[in-house]
């Protein structure tokens, strides 16, 4: 500031005179940010910083102000209606949770006439208000069988309880909408929408492959040798399934209708079988193994080898 009282706003906004509204939006937001009492906490110095830079927006980012400004100088403000701008004004900056929510009421205050848009939605007044966006983001984490089934949740949002319902199949990464749960826009009443982000915790058998549910299901030597009805898991409880003879590990059995809930109906359920061999053999069993071994007529790794040089 001069001797004079003088306050050349495009200096403290660090702007040259011929700056668009875009220009000296960035860099009151790049400012702002920086002198902010938030960052600053207890700085005396960097609160009268802010409080000039908010100054010195407030006339600039408004066209008719800023004309009278160009025009008259330091006597801009006598020859129109008066802005009674931030210099005079006494903040409360601890009664702002954060730089958002001050920025939001500043802003809001400022009536945005001739800010141009992209931060936000307009503001009440007929103005484009400095775009703030009011909606948050916050993160739920689900058991594999919450999100199957589908439950209640209670959070703790801005201060009080929200009850959320997640419907069934819900997959991780998906996002739920709770409208007007947001951050509030002070002085204004205003609110955002509150957005979840949901994370499935694995599950040791299950396993989300698209809308397939997919899960192995261990087999014993001679049921993948010789078949039969073997009695399966799922996940509403027991069922059936035929394995066919000779079934090879890279197959899968189906169970259609037994899967993951979509919105029409249910999925598939793949079942993978994998061997499972006993820790130990009985005497009777390894004796069986052993004329398997002499009875067998196919060698496993015919063609094998030739196919593996390179």
């Amino acid at each position: 500031m001069n001797a004079n009282g003088y306050r050349d706003y495009f200096k403290v906004l660090e702007v040259e005179r011929n700056a668009d509204a875009e220009a000296i939006k960035r860099s009151f937001r790049k400012l702002a940010r920086q002198y902010h009492p938030d960052v600053n906490p207890g700085d005396k110095t960097a609160e009268a910083r802010f409080k000039e830079i908010s100054e010195a927006y407030e006339v600039l980012s408004d066209p008719d102000k800023r004309r009278r400004y160009e025009q008259f100088g330091q006597y801009w403000n006598q020859a129109g209606a008066g802005s009674g701008g931030m210099g005079g004004m006494d903040v409360d900056f601890g009664r702002y949770g954060n730089f958002d929510d001050f920025i939001n009421d500043l802003l809001g205050r400022f009536g945005g006439s001739g800010m141009p848009g992209g931060f936000g939605a307009g503001f009440p007044g007929g103005g484009r208000g400095v775009p703030v966006d009011l909606d948050a983001e916050a993160t739920l984490t689900l058991s594999f069988s919450d999100a199957f089934r589908g439950c209640e949740r209670t959070l703790a949002v801005n201060e009080e309880r929200v009850q959320v319902r997640i419907p069934a199949g819900v997959k991780d990464g998906s996002r739920l909408r709770l409208k007007g749960k947001g951050n509030l826009q002070p002085g204004t009443g205003r609110r955002g929408d509150l957005y979840l982000t949901l994370k499935l915790q694995a599950h040791p058998i299950w396993r989300l492959d698209g809308d397939q549910l997919r899960g192995e299901l261990p087999l014993s030597l001679d049921e993948l040798a010789l078949g039969g009805e073997v009695s399966v898991a799922t996940p509403d409880g027991e069922a059936t399934v035929q394995v066919p003879p000779g079934m090879s590990l890279g197959r899968s059995l189906r169970l259609r209708g037994k899967g993951w809930p979509l919105r029409a109906g249910r999925g598939d359920l793949l079942l993978t079988p994998t061997l499972r061999l006993p820790e130990t053999l009985s005497e009777r069993e390894k004796q069986l193994l052993a004329d398997l071994r002499q009875a067998r007529s196919v060698d496993p790794r015919q063609g094998w080898a030739a196919a593996a040089r390179l």
